[in-house]
């Protein structure tokens, strides 16, 4: 070829660009998330649904559950003082056991935060261990030890509290032996995100360790905090093994009284009314003290 001579141009289909390939980068996050959406919609949603329905049935005690809609159920237990009481003992309880739990479990949270192995990962599993043992189990050996004939039973009578078992107090610390790892695990996660230079920093800065707790550390653990507290408060309040074995027939949750209006009364409608109104009171509850929570981690942190 002679030097003169340019190169041939390129074939025109070098010049012609592909147009934009399809993006398929949700299609696999799409088709995963369907069995999961089924299983939720079948196994939360059905139900729950189901059991609004339930609630607004008319009831008979000669013919049972009647076609039809009602509020007589929702009407008796906003107007009845014996489940209005119940309602407040139930929650209370529950509010009592979430501060103790976060009393207890904050501390811990914070020393096993600051232990070295291999103590951390025994204290851990030390902390965790009750979760493996029965619910029913605990409930019962806490019967036995509150009991007349138990050690700590006896330890009341001799100081003139009288009987333990049976009463609020027996349910506040059997929920706050089962309530407790929850609350542990959420702050003890927080305090592994605290990077430790942020402490050093305070204590320079000629700052105490109480100032550098309240100041430092605290703020920075109330995501933990209220996590923890959501999930014990949740959980007090709907539980029922250790109320029925430790609060006994006459004290009553509102757990417990779902159970009888099911299961011994048969007045389902009303169950699940019950039911319906503990969970949008625990949802209520819940999302107000997440909001003032929030509020107030704002505002430590500026």
């Amino acid at each position: 070829m002679a030097a003169g001579t340019s190169s041939p141009p390129p074939p025109a289909a070098a010049n012609v660009r592909s147009g934009p390939a399809p993006r398929l980068d949700g299609l696999p996050a799409i088709l995963g998330s369907i069995p999961l959406t089924l299983l939720f919609l079948t196994l939360v949603l059905t139900p729950l649904g189901l059991t609004v329905v339930l609630s607004f049935s008319p009831f008979d005690y000669n013919k049972g559950v009647l076609p039809g809609h009602t509020l007589a159920h929702y009407a008796m237990v906003f107007s009845d003082p014996y489940f209005l009481g119940i309602f407040w003992r139930t929650f209370w309880i529950a509010g009592v056991t979430t501060v103790i739990c976060v009393l207890i479990g904050a501390p811990e949270a914070y020393i096993l935060s600051r232990m070295r192995k291999p103590w951390r990962s025994i204290f851990l599993l030390v902390v965790l261990s009750p979760l493996l043992v029965s619910l029913v189990v605990r409930a019962f050996g806490w019967s036995m030890l509150l009991g007349p004939a138990g050690p700590l039973g006896k330890a009341a009578q001799a100081l003139g509290l009288g009987s333990l078992l049976y009463t609020p107090t027996a349910i506040i610390i059997g929920l706050v032996h089962v309530m407790l790892p929850f609350m542990v695990i959420p702050v003890w996660t927080s305090l592994q995100k605290l990077d430790p230079a942020v402490e050093q920093a305070a204590y320079s800065l000629n700052a105490s360790r109480l100032q550098t707790l309240l100041r430092v550390v605290l703020p920075q653990t109330a995501p933990g905090i209220l996590s923890g507290s959501l999930i014990v408060f949740g959980l007090s309040a709907s539980s029922f093994a250790i109320p029925a074995l430790l609060g006994g027939r006459r004290l009553k949750m509102v757990a417990t009284i779902v159970y009888d209006e099911f299961l011994t009364e048969l007045n389902w409608p009303l169950g699940a009314a019950i039911a319906i109104l503990l969970l949008v009171a625990n949802v209520i509850i819940m999302m107000a003290y997440n909001r003032v929570i929030e509020r107030s981690y704002r505002r430590s942190l500026g």
